[in-house]
């Protein structure tokens, strides 16, 4: 497709545009406030007109009235909004996980600056999210949200969907709420049990010998033992983030499968 098309259909590209332009403003990794604004528009740029073949053919018919399309950009963004929306709060569960680890280790007054979130996390939640972003990229997972979910998101989602089948989104919301505390809890659970039993010990220690002073020892070996615990299951904490994610994908697949079958 030649620059002369894409001025001819601009009024479809920017629909596209909008949906897109909105993904990279929302989703895991590329919203982080470090990368330039001109940068995610770029990317949403170089996407749309990538695209925009396999899409534009499918695409229903631009209102005549401005404000009609107006409101077709509005509902394209909303979408584009919602799926960077839910693919970031899988990415809560690994924050939400490490939140439960920094206050079982003594860490719970310790807050580092996430840069892509720009706000302060535990420093556990940030050391997971890290970890979860290395397996997003080397899972594909990114190139798969940004393409493949992108294309599919087109032929499956309209922008009236959003508004005449809100009950299949609250649902998904929902679920993807529950789906965010059960895998934090998930990964947090092993060394979570173990953390609670050493702190057990020390107790029952303290409660034997008073006049040890085992509340000052029991923080460096709470925290050197989750350390331990942490890099001993790393592998399978890595498996986990890839579930995660994966189930991630598959419910944004399901959500288009719904839209889908309800327009057809």
């Amino acid at each position: 497709m030649n620059l002369f098309e894409l001025a001819a259909n601009s009024q479809v590209f920017f629909l596209l545009f909008s949906r897109i332009v909105l993904i990279t403003f929302t989703a895991p990794l590329i919203s982080s406030q470090g990368i330039p604004s001109i940068a995610k528009i770029g990317l949403a740029f170089m996407t749309a007109y990538v695209v925009f073949p396999w899409v534009a053919a499918g695409m229903y018919p631009i209102p005549d009235t401005g404000l009609g399309y107006v409101a077709l950009l509005v509902g394209e963004g909303l979408i584009g909004l919602i799926i960077g929306l839910f693919m970031t709060l899988v990415f809560a569960a690994f924050q939400t996980s490490g939140q439960f680890f920094s206050l079982q280790m003594g860490f719970g007054a310790s807050q580092v600056f996430d840069p892509l979130s720009q706000v302060e996390i535990p420093l556990l939640g940030q050391y997971f999210n890290l970890v979860a972003l290395f397996v997003f990229i080397a899972t594909n997972s990114f190139n798969r949200l940004f393409f493949i979910g992108v294309l599919r998101s087109f032929e499956a989602v309209r922008a009236v969907d959003v508004l005449t089948q809100t009950e299949a989104l609250a649902s998904l919301m929902m679920s993807s709420l529950a789906g965010m505390f059960q895998a934090a809890l998930i990964i947090s659970l092993p060394v979570l049990g173990t953390l609670i039993v050493v702190n057990i010990s020390l107790g029952l220690m303290a409660k034997a010998a008073p006049q040890m002073n085992l509340l000052m020892l029991g923080f460096p070996v709470s925290i050197l033992t989750a350390f331990i615990l942490i890099f001993l299951s790393l592998p399978l904490l890595i498996a986990t983030f890839d579930a995660v994610i994966e189930n991630g994908w598959e419910s944004l697949m399901r959500l288009f499968t719904v839209y889908a079958g309800a327009r057809s």
